[in-house]
């Protein structure tokens, strides 16, 4: 139709009935609209009466797409409102949609509509396309909305998608063949970026990973767990309906200083990256944050110390504190706060990690019969070598939070692991490793970076010298701390002696 043939024909439509935005949207009368809106810019998102439409509800449903256009890219203080909804809390998205309106849609969805907009009914645009695909025959629609991804699982109100509203038969087979197809894409473009996802996010397992030291049972353990908790996520991105993971309940087992609390914290960390646990949070807790002083106590101050524990790691230190060695003496209430921690070890809310040293958490072991029942990991942690030792200070060195005293200072290049090994293995007993495993490893450095402010001159003036911790300053700082130990030890047994 040429430019005078559309006035005209504007003309005659304004003539036979009254002028109204409504009107012109639905008619396609560009200059009438373009009339009214100049005259009056509060018209652009007007509603009507009954349907409570604003005029880009009716051009889009009429597939007007002049009156898209000039409605989208309308300039005024004003801007037309693309998510606007009628009495059925439908969209304009939602009426190109219902009425096979693919010019309309593409020219909405390309101006920043919602693909996945939902009306009262729960239903989606690509819902009312395929009701129209149906009827019509007609999948423009649908394959317009599938070109920028829509979702095929989206549900209604009635939990159906999509696809559940095709009628079975040979009517709906073409439907069905370009909803499935689109599945199948999706399905693949998911599992790509799950894979991408999983490499990194193993990357970065295998980089936390490596800050511990020793331990290979458990490493080995995180590891598989970590694994099959990625492939999970792939196995999903596919389509794949399967079982929720869950964390086992664990006991860690070891000596002082061996590490138990600080890879608790970790485990929390590691187990939350790869989506295992819901938040890393760990909650730390010993005897008497969970057993009260009286009948009826302890009950509720356990069950609210589990409640704010779940969903991440409880973790109970020297676990065998809360079952007496003997349990005919007096009323000990350590037992009852172990039976609410296993009443809810069941509900999957809360990982729970006991841990203690060998021989004393056997009394915890024996004394619930459902123990091992929910605790089916168990952790040994020995004690650490030399060479464990060794790397433990080296990572301690490189790794220094900003509040510490050694934050700032480093290691000279003579300070190597084996160097530090074969000091540790000479300059502390057997004994002395055992007592303090990992935990001699502060001491010694803070006693090392003082031997290093005793032996510098005020006149030194190299930077690099002043924050440089030699061999020197490590051996004396073993040196102090052996003699440190035997020097409490000696007070403990005189005053013992003297008691």
């Amino acid at each position: 139709m040429a430019v005078g043939e559309k006035a005209a024909h504007g003309k005659r439509l304004r003539m036979s009935k009254p002028v109204t935005i409504h009107g012109c949207s639905q008619l396609g009368d560009l200059l009438g609209l373009q009339k009214l809106l100049e005259e009056n810019p509060s018209l652009l998102n007007a509603k009507n009466d009954i349907m409570a439409q604003t005029p880009l509800h009716v051009a889009a449903g009429y597939n007007k797409v002049d009156i898209v256009q000039c409605l989208l890219q309308w300039r005024s203080h004003e801007k037309v409102e693309l998510e606007s909804k009628n009495m059925y809390g439908e969209t304009p998205m939602h009426m190109a949609a219902k009425n096979g309106c693919s010019e309309s849609a593409r020219l909405l969805l390309s101006n920043g509509a919602q693909l996945e907009a939902k009306a009262n009914n729960g239903m989606t645009p690509l819902h009312l396309a395929v009701w129209h695909a149906r009827q019509t025959r007609d999948c423009g629609a649908v394959k317009t909305l599938l070109e920028y991804n829509a979702d095929c699982g989206a549900m209604d109100n009635e939990g159906l998608t999509p696809l559940n509203h095709i009628s079975d038969g040979t009517d709906g087979e073409k439907l069905r063949e370009i909803l499935d197809d689109h599945i199948k894409r999706q399905l693949k473009i998911k599992a790509i970026r799950a894979c991408g996802e999983a490499r990194a996010k193993m990357v970065e397992f295998e980089a936390a990973l490596s800050n511990i030291v020793g331990l290979h049972s458990l490493k080995l353990q995180l590891h598989k767990w970590a694994k099959g908790m990625i492939f999970d996520e792939k196995r999903r991105a596919l389509g794949l309906n399967i079982a929720a993971r869950k964390v086992p309940h664990m006991a860690f087992l070891g000596n002082p200083g061996t590490g138990k609390t600080m890879v608790a914290r970790v485990l929390g960390k590691l187990l939350h990256m790869v989506g295992i646990l819901p938040t890393d949070k760990v909650t730390e807790l010993q005897r008497t944050d969970l057993v009260g002083e009286f009948v009826g106590h302890t009950g509720p101050k356990t069950r609210k110390r589990l409640q704010e524990a779940e969903g991440g790691i409880l973790f109970i230190d020297e676990a065998y504190r809360l079952v007496p060695k003997n349990k005919s003496g007096d009323q000990d209430y350590g037992l009852e706060a172990l039976e609410e921690i296993m009443s809810v070890m069941d509900s999957g809310k809360v990982t729970v990690v006991f841990a203690g040293y060998c021989e004393p958490m056997k009394r915890v072991i024996t004394s619930n019969e459902g123990f091992c029942r929910r605790v089916t990991k168990f952790f040994y942690f020995n004690d650490f070598t030399p060479d464990e030792l060794a790397q433990i200070l080296h990572l301690k060195m490189k790794s220094q939070d900003p509040n510490s005293s050694l934050y700032g200072f480093k290691l000279h290049h003579s300070c190597t692991v084996e160097a530090v090994a074969n000091l540790i293995e000479r300059g502390a007993s057997d004994k002395l490793r055992k007592e303090m495993n990992g935990g001699l490893i502060d001491p010694m450095l803070n006693n090392a970076r003082e031997n290093l402010d005793l032996r510098l001159d005020f006149d030194c003036s190299d930077a690099d010298c002043l924050v440089t911790i030699t061999m020197m300053d490590l051996e004396e700082g073993l040196r102090t701390l052996s003699r440190r130990k035997f020097s409490s030890k000696w007070k403990h047994r005189w005053i013992t002696f003297s008691s």
